[in-house]
């Protein structure tokens, strides 16, 4: 039986959050760092903020394509959906994971969200240590397990 073997570190890549609560986005942000990820982490707070990010346009020129997206699904002025879908749509944008992190166990948002090619669905735990396990499960598998795309292809 072959031996699974995980990266000794984790990957060294930017992360993306979309989430327009202010108190979601800390909590998110100390589950992040209570789990150790040393991941940058780039907050934005609206589906047209994200896209924004993601396209390097007005004052987000400078900004890194992230490595993987943690998209909530209920934003202001473009829902996650809306976004799912224009980043899976397009070509410089398709690779990059996307994690949806958002409240809603609602089934048609979850089939609406693996439908637009979301790369896993997952409900956000209101306490903050069972957050803090789900988001050590998003590092242990898609920053040290899996093998990302490189930036640009």
């Amino acid at each position: 039986m072959p031996i699974l073997t995980v990266k000794p570190e984790a990957e060294v890549v930017d992360i993306l959050l979309v989430e327009d609560s202010p108190s979601d986005a800390l909590m998110t942000r100390e589950a992040l760092e209570f789990s150790r990820v040393r991941n940058t982490l780039h907050t934005v707070d609206d589906g047209v903020e994200a896209m924004a990010f993601l396209r390097k346009e007005g004052k987000y020129s400078g900004s890194p394509t992230p490595g993987l997206i943690l998209l909530d699904l209920h934003l202001p002025r473009k829902s996650g959906l809306e976004v799912l879908a224009e980043i899976k749509n397009d070509d410089k944008l398709k690779l990059i994971p996307v994690v949806i992190l958002t409240t809603s166990k609602a089934e048609e948002d979850i089939a609406k969200s693996y439908g637009l090619h979301a790369n896993c669905y997952i409900a956000k735990p209101v306490e903050f240590a069972k957050l803090a396990d789900a988001v050590r499960g998003i590092r242990d598998f898609w920053l040290c397990l899996v093998t990302l795309p490189s930036e640009g292809k």
